[in-house]
């Protein structure tokens, strides 16, 4: 990983537009390719973003002093970062990440609805579980009963952070062809007030989860909102 902090402005060109103005900001270049702009606030979430896979090309510092980066994906969006002062540039080797350990009840859910897919709906089927991309893996992949790809996210407790990361992948898998259209469900045993309203304003399904009912013990049926 790569960590830079300077002085810089950035433009987007893609399926929008966008612009920051020169600001100090952190510049996260990861083993994977992927290139994020952050800013001291918003916890984990960037400014702006390019997620893999993707070209970095540095051009040296012009008559000016600025550095320019330009950020390119297969699509051909754009990111470009021009930077008039750097502060800091270091890079570290992490080696590879053993990945999230999800606790028995979390990851008792996610199997027991990938065995019976059933309960989002009639026809529903499994693609795979822990679908791999190039960000981490979604929880579940499947079909709908008209053919189109749902991926699920599973939770013990629905709260804005499972939303967020849903939405990443969704964005991920919504770039592959075979898989695009990509719906999403959001599905926990407690979904927060926040989280849905944050995820039904993002086209999102949310699902609460009965985990006794699935496991067979209560009535087996899967609400959905």
């Amino acid at each position: 990983m790569r960590l830079v902090i300077a002085r810089c402005s950035v433009d987007y060109a893609g399926r929008l537009t966008a612009h920051l103005a020169p600001a100090l900001r952190l510049i996260l270049v990861k083993a994977d390719g992927s290139v994020s702009i952050h800013a001291d606030d918003r916890a984990y979430k960037p400014l702006n973003w390019m997620s893999p896979p993707c070209a970095l090309k540095e051009a040296p510092a012009d008559e000016d002093g600025t550095i320019v980066w330009t950020v390119e994906n297969k699509g051909g969006e754009k990111l470009i970062i021009s930077m008039t002062e750097v502060m800091h540039d270091t890079s570290h080797e992490l080696g590879i990440d053993p990945g999230l350990v999800k606790d028995g009840v979390e990851a008792h859910l996610q199997e027991l609805l990938a065995d019976r897919m059933e309960t989002l709906g009639t026809g529903w089927t499994l693609i795979r579980r822990e679908y791999m991309t190039a960000i981490g893996p979604v929880d579940i992949l499947g079909r709908d009963a008209d053919g189109a790809t749902v991926a699920v996210e599973i939770k013990r407790r629905g709260e804005i952070d499972g939303v967020e990361q849903l939405t990443r992948y969704l964005e991920l898998l919504n770039r592959d062809p075979l898989l695009a259209p990509v719906q999403g469900v959001f599905a926990a045993q407690e979904i927060k007030p926040q989280a849905r309203v944050l995820a039904e304003d993002r086209g999102i399904r949310c699902a609460v989860l009965d985990y006794d009912a699935l496991r067979g013990i209560e009535d087996d049926k899967l609400r959905l909102f």
